[in-house]
């Protein structure tokens, strides 16, 4: 069961991390600073995609 402070944390973090800037982070969200210093995936990685399943 979801409590409404927990609804309450969700949208928090959710704006925290995705709409609110960060001067730490050159005025990016903490989602676009984490996103943007990701390392490229190998090439090897697409290759496997279609040996991936869900079921």
């Amino acid at each position: 069961m979801v409590t409404c402070s927990q609804r309450w944390l969700e949208k928090y973090f959710r704006f925290y991390n995705q709409n609110r800037p960060h001067s730490a982070l050159d005025d990016k969200t903490p989602d676009e600073f984490y996103y943007e210093n990701l390392p490229a995936l190998p090439k090897a990685a697409y290759d496997l995609a279609p040996v991936i399943r869900t079921s």
